[in-house]
């Protein structure tokens, strides 16, 4: 990071203030408790978390130093689950991002789309912007399925989560439609899956660590006394190595 983007070490310092204030908050939450799925204590949690991430962000940026704290990622922040033991109705939601990478490609599958469909009158072109062809995909494939063909549309995937949430009762028929996302309760969701390539390069991170160490080992061996070297067989000899 250059110096003119780093913070100054009175944001560092205001940073750690707000810490201190959500830790004496969520304690106060948690002497205050009503239960265990008290949501000021829930609330009380949150805020300590991005707290604490904040000022973890801001110390290594101004400092290169880093806190002995872990911030819990998504799932681990979903509070208690206290909907239904036997939930009678769920509801999916999902959301998938994606990078519009080939305009060109898009617009020629939509006319594709366009031309089949004898209802689409000859003037109406919707399928010349990326809007209106988005439109027309969108309309005529499933999500399933541009989300396995999103190539052939020019797409390229994103971030991904799935939520199932549970219900006592099923919703009346356009009961939601207005708003079909603002009314998500995190207590009844019964479990959620999240695709991202973050994800991707902490597994990569640790495998690289696992090939590093094994490496050293090999070097090790390499560079040790042959009468130290291990013999899994008692009745072997150790072989002399020799040093090019």
């Amino acid at each position: 990071m250059s110096d003119a983007a780093q913070p100054t070490a009175a944001e560092v310092r205001a940073a750690a203030e707000a810490v201190k204030t959500a830790l004496d908050r969520h304690l106060a939450a948690v002497e205050r408790r009503s239960g265990e799925d008290d949501p000021a204590v829930y609330e009380a949690f949150n805020q300590l978390a991005a707290a604490a991430e904040t000022y973890d962000e801001l110390l290594y940026d101004r400092y290169d130093e880093v806190t002995p704290f872990e911030i819990p990622g998504a799932d681990e922040t979903l509070p208690p689950y206290t909907g239904p033991e036997e939930p009678n109705a769920l509801s999916v939601l999902i959301r998938r991002d994606y990078a519009v990478v080939e305009p060109q490609r898009l617009m020629a599958q939509a006319r594709r789309v366009e031309a089949a469909d004898d209802e689409v009158s000859a003037d109406a072109d919707v399928s010349g912007t990326v809007h209106g062809a988005l439109r027309i995909l969108f309309g005529e494939f499933e999500p399933d399925e541009i989300a396995s063909r999103h190539k052939e549309f020019g797409l390229e995937e994103g971030d991904s989560t799935l939520w199932v949430t549970a219900a006592d009762e099923p919703a009346e028929p356009g009961e939601w439609l207005e708003a079909p996302f603002e009314q998500v309760e995190p207590q009844r969701v019964v479990c959620r899956f999240d695709v991202s390539a973050v994800f991707d390069d902490e597994l990569e991170d640790d495998e690289d660590d696992e090939d590093d160490e094994e490496v050293e080992d090999l070097e090790d061996d390499l560079d040790a006394d042959p009468d130290e070297v291990e013999v899994v067989d008692e009745d072997l000899e150790p072989l002399d190595v020799e040093r090019r």
